[in-house]
């Protein structure tokens, strides 16, 4: 493992527009004093209005990726992100279990903010039997929670990982509520904040998972985490950049700000 500095690893899509994927997530680490490092699972052509093409890469050469950083730096924690097929689902789930990856967060990106379908019917089934018993912590908010099981949820629902934390923001009216439940304490507790009228959100799903994987390396208890990662999450989106003509970034390094004032 890594000694005095905390790194966090990234096992994602890259974004060539910057504001969502191993971009969003490096950005997210860095600005929140975690060293970063990137497993790329696919690249994509894409910008603020959507997906112009992805070309999803061989699932040796992902798994090569986190054998290579984990061997040599360690990782305090990890997130995973865009992963497409269900092979590359596989090898990722194998090797974070195979090196014990501590604190591994997932977000089950199945949706790109444009629409795009970001998930296959079997990479979904991969992501529930395959990686969500390695993950500490699985991050969907509350369409993709029942898509991801295929049923309707409960409140106290770990969704089969150590923990789950199913995001309202995109339910209308009132304060963004999240849920959190984590079965290995017991545990059931909701977070709030403002919510903001802004088409600037590309990338918060990544954003929100990246930093509860900084706090969790920095060595925060999970309820911790949280309650930072949502708060980081929601200045970045207050700060919303109005970049390109579709759903600009948030803005990682204004909301970084807040932790360096």
């Amino acid at each position: 493992m890594s000694e005095g500095t905390p790194v966090a690893l990234t096992i994602a899509g890259s974004d060539s527009g910057g504001g969502a994927g191993i971009q969003a997530d490096l950005k997210t680490f860095t600005v929140l004093g975690v060293y970063g490092m990137s497993a790329i699972t696919a690249i994509t052509a894409q910008d603020t209005v959507g997906v112009r093409d992805a070309l999803v890469l061989a699932p040796a050469l992902v798994a090569g990726q986190i054998d290579a950083v984990v061997e040599d730096i360690g990782c305090d924690a990890a997130k995973t992100g865009m992963l497409g097929t269900a092979e590359v689902v596989a090898a990722v789930a194998e090797r974070l279990a195979h090196h014990a990856v501590p604190n591994v967060v997932v977000d089950p990106v199945m949706v790109a903010k444009s629409g795009d379908r970001l998930l296959d019917e079997d990479a979904r089934v991969a992501v529930v039997e395959r990686l969500l018993p390695v993950a500490r912590i699985v991050t969907p908010n509350l369409p993709e929670a029942e898509e991801l099981l295929g049923r309707e949820i409960a409140a106290e629902d770990a969704l089969g990982a150590g923990a789950a934390i199913v995001k309202g923001g995109h339910l209308r009216g009132g304060e963004a509520v999240d849920v959190l439940h984590d079965a290995r304490m017991g545990e059931t507790m909701r977070f709030s904040s403002p919510r903001i009228d802004t088409r600037n959100t590309h990338g918060t799903g990544c954003t929100f998972s990246a930093a509860m994987a900084a706090f969790l390396a920095r060595g925060y208890r999970l309820d911790a985490a949280v309650a930072w990662a949502k708060r980081f999450v929601t200045e970045a989106i207050r700060r919303g950049l109005p970049l390109g003509s579709g759903h600009g970034p948030t803005d990682h390094i204004g909301a970084g700000r807040l932790f360096h004032s």
